[in-house]
């Protein structure tokens, strides 16, 4: 039996306000867009300190968004990590693209401008780079490749890197508010972020048919607009943001403290410069699911992330890749541990100690 869960935190005592701001807005009659997407927007743009924010229906439909109103086209390249969730390429070739996969830094899980650079071609239109585990890719680095930068922001809400937030850092960002998410709704929305007016214009547009009147569409879009609910309880909980990820910092470096350090385990390394939000804590080992097995034997709850990297996934065959030796090394030994808002220190000393007796038992 788990008695370590390895998503650590709960929206119980918020369920009075929540259900409270549920009820206003039924009973608003506002539920498309409307003044609590308007607030919204306006609110966490102002938290990442960007000019705009345009909120969608998912993470996934924010990518492709914000590709297309980046300029990318059809036959275009854009170059992303491997290792990161499948939605970052999908959306890519959703948005009429070819994915172009580049390398990460093991240590990090994200991209470098080597490993970028390695993957441009001629056709090279836009570069996403991927906040990976609550970790800030190296934004200002790759800014002097030259290329548009679409920082994919999902697992990294209210990071920061020399002292910007994470969403503000390239051309456009995208973010996901899947429940999950250190910033998560009570199901899916999205959103984009910009300080470009015309990429914030089109993205509007797109978002709605491709129409800014719902009579005249001078493109073909989406239907994929964040829901009024969604954005109330959004409004609701980003004030607690900052806390919460503080709380997550607080535990890592909890586990630190309780030895997890001084065993046979790679701990999540930030990006220099990077203040990072521990959306997941990751580690890594070369007998990785052994380990995961023998700590749920131990009652932690562990997993493995992207063991099959994009580049290997069957929808992605078409698409050919180099050699990305730190993809490979990453997707092999990943093993991600509690984390969470609410991951109390005895929760923390029991982890440890049985990736103590799990590790022994897999030397």
């Amino acid at each position: 039996m788990v008695s370590v869960p390895l998503f650590a935190s709960s929206l119980d005592g918020y369920q009075p306000a929540i259900a409270e701001r549920l009820a206003e807005v039924a009973a608003s009659g506002r539920w498309i867009l409307g003044p609590e997407v308007d607030a919204f927007e306006r609110e966490f743009a102002a938290y990442l300190g960007v000019r705009h924010c345009v909120g969608v229906a998912n993470g996934t439909d924010a990518l492709t968004i914000a590709l297309r109103a980046l300029g990318v086209r059809p036959d275009d390249e854009v170059v992303l990590p491997s290792f990161t969730f499948y939605a970052t390429a999908e959306a890519t070739v959703n948005a009429g693209a070819t994915p172009v996969f580049c390398d990460v830094d093991p240590e990090t899980f994200c991209v470098t401008r080597e490993t970028v650079e390695a993957a441009l071609t001629p056709r090279t239109r836009a570069i996403v780079p991927v906040d990976l585990f609550g970790n800030v890719a190296p934004m200002d680095e790759l800014r002097d490749i030259g290329l548009p930068l679409l920082e994919d922001a999902a697992q990294a809400a209210g990071a920061r890197l020399s002292g910007r937030r994470a969403g503000a850092l390239g051309d456009a960002a995208t973010f996901s508010f899947f429940p999950s998410k250190n910033l998560g709704a009570l199901g899916d929305g999205g959103a984009i972020t910009t300080d470009d007016d015309e990429v914030a214009a089109a993205a509007r547009r797109l978002r709605f048919h491709g129409s800014e009147d719902k009579v005249v569409h001078s493109e073909v879009g989406y239907n994929s607009r964040l829901d009024a609910l969604q954005a109330a309880i959004l409004r609701l909980l980003l004030p607690e943001l900052d806390g919460w990820n503080e709380a997550r910092r607080q535990a890592a470096h909890a586990y630190e403290e309780h030895g997890l350090g001084g065993l046979d385990l790679a701990l999540p390394r930030p990006t220099e410069g990077a203040e990072h939000v521990f959306h997941l804590y990751v580690a890594r080992h070369e007998r990785a699911d052994d380990t995961i097995a023998a700590l749920q034997r131990e009652g932690v709850s562990a997993r493995a992330y992207y063991r099959t990297p994009v580049h290997r996934q069957p929808a992605m065959r078409a698409f050919a890749s180099g050699d990305l030796p730190g993809t490979d090394l990453a997707a092999r030994t990943t093993l991600a541990l509690p984390m969470g808002t609410e991951l109390a220190e005895d929760a923390i000393a029991e982890v440890v100690a049985a990736c103590e007796t799990a590790l022994a038992g897999v030397a």
